[in-house]
């Protein structure tokens, strides 16, 4: 069982007031009597660039009887003559190396892996550099969200960024959270925030899974933008990747080294398979590998208060109700969610934890089979894609708007914290956008020249009705950054531009004639749908035979029931996909009348 007090670098003070640094390392079927060795590499950020200056290099001790075979060293952080600054208080860089000599031979020991990373590093520098920082009066984060409570699925309003395109840092999305909040947002997606390598990318080939990005603004930077979310109603969730990994994380790389070199012994790998479209794959039939992403989810719940995951790639890694991949870890993260108070006001109720599957294949079973309470899929986002190229409307855009209608449970057979059966809400994400491909308006029509021009943003108004469709349908509307001001960029279909290339929000066109009437209609919009119980129902009607009757009109209703609090609400919707006016009549029932 993987113990997160022995694994990664925790420095301290020793009781002569000098600096220590304790690093523990697992590295399963590794061991000192095969004739392995590790070393630690150890230098002041100060230092880094000094030639100078080398590194202090310290042997791990193996520990005989472990059963993941940690290595581990309490090292003193002792003050070294100028020009280096090692023993001062700051942020120290390390790292590991793997060695080898056949055990008895008084043979010197061979380089296996010159430099790998700690896979449960809490820190990084840049690159594939792990970090510990050194001071004597370390402050602590001090949390102010105790009375924060994770909102309700159905009232979940979601806005999709990458904090780097988006605002620069997570103070820059600190910055913005007014903003969102006005489209009526109440929960940020954010990317993958764990550190990658110093290149821009998504974050979709993971390094560390324990550490936020330090450029971003570090483990503080999270926790000041999870706080301050937390003060105004919004919930985070992060993207999280552990469908595969980059090719240089450790638990591929090292034994990678090992496995491909004569005379060391052969020792498979306690987490990745075979390479896959996207990169190595974890192997979820082996129980480290379980326990990895297990502990990084309690961690990022625990620590960094998050309020759930969007699983990437789970069509990868789910297979069946009852597997040891997607489903057992959705499960033991949903039970663990349960001791946490923002997840529920009732113990004998269900967690509000927000586990969201992207499976683009499979959705609704995933949904019914397993502890999620959303999915992530494409089927709105590709019908609207091609209505907008085609310049055409069908009624199967209307049948997306109604989840029941389209196969979607309402609910599952959860447990609550006495172990009882509960029913939990579920629902799919439904979005016209998200950042995998180009935006809406591009498929309306493009601008310039080059090998991807940019949309047409003169043709936003071709954008309205569809926008007043994802605010008012069945499921929860997730919104991707910028495509409230009609935000234009073009994605390339396949290749590194893909994920390479920066895609910065282009926070100009808020203000311009194209952006700004777009913005403020999703913001009426979202004032509706916040404050509208019929708007966030699971009961929706299709006026079928009213409906595209020589006109490109669709129209349907929104309905909740009375509450002891509140009154019923019918909600009328009509989506005019034309360039003109045109004219539907729909019946008016008696209870409709009621409401007039």
């Amino acid at each position: 069982m993987i113990d997160m007090n022995e694994a990664g670098a925790f420095p301290s003070l020793d009781p002569s007031g000098n600096f220590t640094v304790r690093i523990g390392l697992y590295l399963p079927g590794i061991r000192a009597v095969d004739g392995f060795s590790v070393v630690v590499r150890i230098i002041h950020t100060d230092d880094r660039f000094n030639p100078a200056v080398p590194t202090t290099d310290c042997p791990l001790h193996w520990v005989d009887g472990h059963p993941l075979d940690l290595w581990s060293i309490t090292e003193s952080i002792v003050a070294a003559p100028a020009p280096s600054h090692y023993g001062q208080e700051g942020t120290y860089l390390y790292r590991f190396q793997l060695l080898w000599a056949a055990p008895g031979s008084g043979a010197a020991s061979q380089i296996l892996a010159l430099w790998f990373t700690d896979p449960f590093a809490r820190a990084t520098e840049i690159g594939e550099l792990s970090a510990f920082t050194l001071a004597r009066d370390p402050s602590l984060f001090e949390w102010s969200d105790a009375n924060y409570k994770t909102p309700e699925l159905d009232d979940l309003a979601v806005y999709e960024l990458q904090v780097e395109e988006f605002n620069d840092t997570f103070d820059g999305v600190i910055d913005r959270l007014d903003y969102l909040q006005s489209l009526g947002i109440n929960c940020l997606e954010l990317m993958p925030v764990t550190s990658v390598k110093l290149d821009f990318d998504w974050g979709y080939g993971p390094l560390h899974y324990f550490a936020p990005n330090a450029r971003l603004g570090g483990g503080d930077g999270l926790k000041r933008l999870v706080n301050a979310c937390h003060a105004v109603n919004i919930a985070v969730i992060l993207d999280v990747v552990y469908q595969h990994v980059d090719p240089t994380f450790p638990y591929k790389l090292v034994y990678d080294a090992l496995n491909n070199q004569a005379g060391p012994p052969h020792v498979p790998s306690p987490m990745i398979g075979g390479d896959g479209l996207f990169g190595p794959q974890s192997d979820f039939s082996k129980p480290f590998t379980q326990d990895y992403f297990a502990t990084a989810n309690r961690m990022w719940l625990d620590d960094y208060h998050v309020d759930g995951f969007r699983y990437d790639e789970v069509t990868d890694f789910y297979f069946s109700a009852t597997d040891t991949a997607y489903a057992k870890l959705s499960y033991d993260t949903y039970q663990h969610s349960l001791r946490i108070p923002r997840f529920g006001r009732d113990p004998a109720s269900y967690s509000r934890i927000i586990q969201c599957a992207e499976d683009l294949s499979n959705p609704r079973d995933v949904l019914r089979n397993t502890y999620t309470c959303s999915v992530w899929q494409n089927e709105l986002l590709g019908k609207a894609e091609d209505m907008v190229r085609w310049n055409y409307v069908d009624a199967n855009f209307a049948h997306l708007l109604d989840t029941g209608f389209s196969g979607y449970p309402n609910s599952k057979t959860v447990n609550n914290a006495a172990g009882a059966p509960v029913d939990m809400p579920v629902a799919p994400f439904q979005y016209l956008e998200s950042h995998d491909h180009s935006q809406l308006v591009v498929f309306a029509g493009t601008q310039g020249d080059g090998f991807f021009p940019p949309g047409d943003r003169s043709r936003f108004y071709k954008l309205q009705p569809y926008t007043i469709a994802l605010y008012t349908l069945e499921g929860v509307p997730m919104l991707w950054q910028g495509q409230e001001f009609a935000d234009n960029y073009h994605l390339p279909d396949s290749g590194s531009a893909r994920v390479g290339l920066r895609r910065d929000t282009h926070w100009e066109f808020f203000y311009d004639k194209f952006g700004s009437p777009l913005v403020r209609l999703y913001r009426r919009l979202g004032q509706l749908r916040r404050t509208c119980s019929a708007l966030r129902s699971r009961d929706s009607y299709f006026y079928y035979l009213q409906s595209l009757q020589g006109t490109a009109v669709i129209a349907y209703h929104r309905h909740a029931a009375a509450t002891a609090t509140t009154p019923e609400q019918f909600l009328m919707i009509f989506l005019n996909f034309a360039d003109s006016a045109e004219t539907i009549t729909v019946p008016k029932s008696r209870h409709l009348e009621r409401n007039d």
